[in-house]
């Protein structure tokens, strides 16, 4: 089964986040802070991440930058969501997310970006 890593420091949407993704078939673990992001990618080894840019008092595309920069964890697909920010001008540079998603986002547009970025990674 696809293991999908979906951090957020809003539990609500987490909490809807998980149910469609469930519900879509994946499974899906849940993070609020984002200084455990990499011990929760070691123990759980997942296919894709879903990753807020605004986590409290950490940026999401630092996250992602360390995510990209390190040699165990720099394949796995990182999607960006946002509600107040628009990186999908940065995609293509160095550290950039695989994608983005503006928040708040529609269900069929999250489920076709993850199916996109999981045959790109296959």
């Amino acid at each position: 089964m696809i293991r999908i890593l979906a951090v957020d420091d809003d539990n609500d949407i987490l909490e809807v986040i998980q149910y469609i993704l469930e519900e879509s078939g994946y499974e899906v673990e849940t993070l609020t802070d984002g200084h455990f992001l990499f011990d929760k990618i070691k123990e759980k080894q997942p296919d894709l991440i879903l990753l807020d840019i605004m986590l409290g008092n950490l940026d999401g595309r630092d996250l992602c930058k360390s995510v990209k920069a390190t040699k165990e964890t720099h394949n796995i697909p990182v999607i960006m969501i946002s509600a107040s920010h628009d990186v999908s001008k940065t995609l293509n540079q160095t550290g950039a997310p695989d994608d983005f998603i503006a928040k708040p986002f529609d269900i069929d547009v999250l489920l076709k970006t993850i199916n996109r970025q999981l045959n790109t990674a296959a």
